[in-house]
């Protein structure tokens, strides 16, 4: 269980707050409009913003102590962060070897989620030479190479088309379910809710809501959801 023990984090004089739980395998989508605090939701669950009250508990263990490194989380940011001097093989190997210092297994283990990605073959590649689709599949390759029980993020395919996105959407969710692997993910599209998460979080005015079944707060939207869907 992923809880959020009466969370306060601040940054830049903006401030939030949050205090609840999600299950384990989870798939949770924090929607809400610019500026209303989901990326900042998430870069306190990274580790990367302390909080300023409150904990994160991931299975009843407090994280604060935990740098991001250590933490049970990969993230997966919008601009995917694959280094362009590296092939599409090494830019994956980071993920279990910072020091590019790969053993066989690890090779074939690359490998393995290339193929399984629709990626095969293309190791030697760099991510210039790959479609916009096929870089988000790399960077979600590298992700899932770093075999975290929690899954983050923030709109890494916001830039695809939508038949493009709700591809990867799709693929995420089919291995999230696969691993057992909880995911949080940060949109400002309902359509994107409706398509992936178990459960939506709305963020607005410093608080991010308790979550509620996706079906049944589109069914009958808060008020806050109403005026952010508009008419």
């Amino acid at each position: 269980m992923l809880h959020l023990d009466h969370l306060t984090l601040t940054v830049d004089g903006f401030r939030l707050s949050a205090d609840w739980s999600i299950e384990t395998g989870t798939k949770l989508a924090l929607l809400g409009g610019s500026g209303e605090g989901k990326s900042t939701l998430l870069m306190g669950l990274a580790g990367f913003l302390p909080p300023t009250s409150g904990r994160i508990l991931w299975q009843g263990r407090d994280l604060a102590a935990l740098s991001p490194a250590e933490r049970p989380m990969a993230i997966l940011f919008q601009d995917q962060n694959l280094f362009p001097h590296l092939t599409l093989g090494q830019n994956l190997g980071l993920a279990l070897n910072p020091r590019m210092k790969l053993t066989a297994a690890d090779h074939a283990r690359i490998a393995q989620v290339l193929d399984r990605l629709g990626l095969s073959g293309m190791q030697s590649r760099k991510p210039a030479d790959l479609s916009g689709g096929q870089q988000g599949r790399a960077a979600l390759g590298r992700v899932l190479l770093q075999a975290r029980p929690i899954l983050l993020l923030d709109e890494p395919f916001a830039a695809l088309g939508p038949a493009l996105k709700a591809d990867l959407l799709a693929l995420v969710s089919d291995l999230a379910a696969e691993a057992g692997t909880t995911v949080v993910m940060v949109t400002h599209d309902p359509a994107d809710a409706t398509r992936f998460a178990d459960q939506v979080v709305l963020v607005h005015d410093g608080v991010a809501d308790t979550p509620l079944e996706t079906k049944a707060i589109f069914a009958d939207p808060p008020a806050a959801l109403r005026a952010y869907l508009g008419p």
